[in-house]
């Protein structure tokens, strides 16, 4: 087992989980605050479960006797309006499903990492499947009708 292996790919998903919380999270207040509370709220809530995440991956980092680090992120732009944020939000699921499964390949040697970022995946496709659902519901009932439903 290369735990170094195990450790770059944990603190990096550490690192990127996190923003990527802290967006939700922001998101979420900015759409609460529109008046969309259901939708500000699914995004607050996905704060609080993502950062479990990220605890559990810092605790692996340790485990491994590595040293976690609190690493720049960069600058990621907020989005006003509920649907674009929806969609932008799909997208960037999308494009993180094909790193974490790129990453699985890469600390199979290690089982206990590899259980748990195997773990993160199922619940990272569970968001994706709810993300294509909600695009769907809005392309079926119109982005009006589906605003109403996140008040």
């Amino acid at each position: 087992m290369d735990k170094n292996k195990s450790i770059e790919a944990l603190q990096f998903f550490t690192t990127g989980l996190s923003n990527g919380a802290f967006v939700h999270k922001v998101q979420g207040q900015i759409l609460k605050s529109a008046g969309f509370t259901k939708l500000g709220e699914k995004y607050i809530n996905h704060y609080d479960e993502e950062m479990g995440w990220v605890t559990k991956f810092i605790d692996r980092i340790l485990d491994l006797g590595g040293e976690v680090k609190v690493e720049d992120r960069p600058s990621t732009p907020l989005v006003a309006d509920p649907v674009l944020y929806v969609k932008c939000d799909l997208q960037r699921q999308t494009e993180g499903l094909e790193v974490l499964r790129k990453c699985l390949a890469g600390v199979h040697d290690d089982p206990t990492t590899y259980d748990l970022i195997k773990a993160y995946l199922k619940d990272e496709e569970e968001d994706l499947y709810w993300s294509e659902n909600t695009v769907e519901l809005i392309e079926k009932l119109g982005e009006q009708n589906w605003l109403l439903t996140q008040l």
